[in-house]
């Protein structure tokens, strides 16, 4: 069963399976009050507006392994929760050479307005998902789900995934190992983005808490389409069957972060 609200959703799951899974820009979707921000229907289509594939691999991943996932369910052209609230990108006026005319005019009073209606709703459903986990008596690993584009400011990306992560190596690495281990795919080290970002939604939920985590980032062409989906589920399934338990993921071990000083918590 799945719990709605405007801002997240959450896939209910077993809190023991010693995972969470996150999706923080699964949908396009931009509330009717707030109209079409400004840009035309195809805008919508682009990587600006969504994780294109996150949403699919994130819902296979966790019926995969029965475990519990939280959704957005607003565009990150509404507001990015996957930014600190002090982030100047938390509301982007330009977007890959896109210009957001609904958040050029935004001010102080609208952004309060967002944080609210949005970015609140959807951190506390992790929260409440997290604490779930721990209740259970098993330290869950959090597991984010994102994509990148294929071709970046017109120069081509090499990996096929990348593994995301800011100190805590004990999911990172044995991820980055498991899923190049054939040799067939090429697997970014915090590549083609560094995982250390202060306020975001791993250093809030995961890094605050001393819990095992990775962003996985996979190129959107591949999985764009259903069978590419399929197949990375498959591919990161059998990457954290083999590690999911591993014995140094099951204590809270705080590492701190290289973007600075952090307030640990332990809720």
């Amino acid at each position: 069963m799945a719990q709605h609200a405007e801002a997240f959703e959450i896939l209910a799951g077993d809190a023991g399976s010693g995972l969470v899974f996150l999706c923080d820009h699964a949908t396009a979707i931009v509330p009717p009050d707030y109209g079409d921000l400004g840009l035309p229907a195809a805008e919508f289509r682009r990587h600006i507006a969504f994780d294109i594939g996150a949403e699919a691999v994130t819902r296979g991943l966790a019926a995969r392994f029965g475990a519990p996932a939280v959704l957005s369910r607003f565009s990150r052209l509404v507001i990015d929760p996957n930014r600190g609230t002090d982030d100047p990108t938390l509301l982007m006026r330009l977007s890959d050479g896109a210009v957001v005319p609904g958040n050029a005019r935004a001010d102080a009073e609208e952004r309060t307005r967002r944080i609210a209606r949005f970015w609140t709703p959807y951190d506390e459903a992790i929260g409440r998902t997290v604490r779930a986990a721990l209740g259970s008596g098993r330290v869950p690993s959090i597991v984010s789900i994102h994509s990148f584009t294929p071709v970046w400011k017109g120069v081509p990306r090499p990996w096929h995934a990348g593994i995301l992560w800011d100190a805590d190596p004990r999911l990172a690495r044995p991820l980055v190992d498991a899923l190049g281990a054939d040799g067939t795919m090429a697997v970014g080290d915090n590549e083609p983005y560094d995982g250390a970002l202060a306020g975001d939604v791993l250093y809030r939920h995961a890094t605050r808490r001393g819990l095992p985590n990775a962003l996985i980032e996979l190129r959107q062409d591949l999985v764009a389409e259903a069978d590419g989906v399929a197949a990375w589920v498959a591919r990161i399934a059998a990457a954290l069957a083999a590690i999911r338990f591993a014995p140094d993921l099951a204590e809270r071990r705080w590492f701190g972060s290289r973007s600075g000083p952090v307030t640990p918590r332990d809720d």
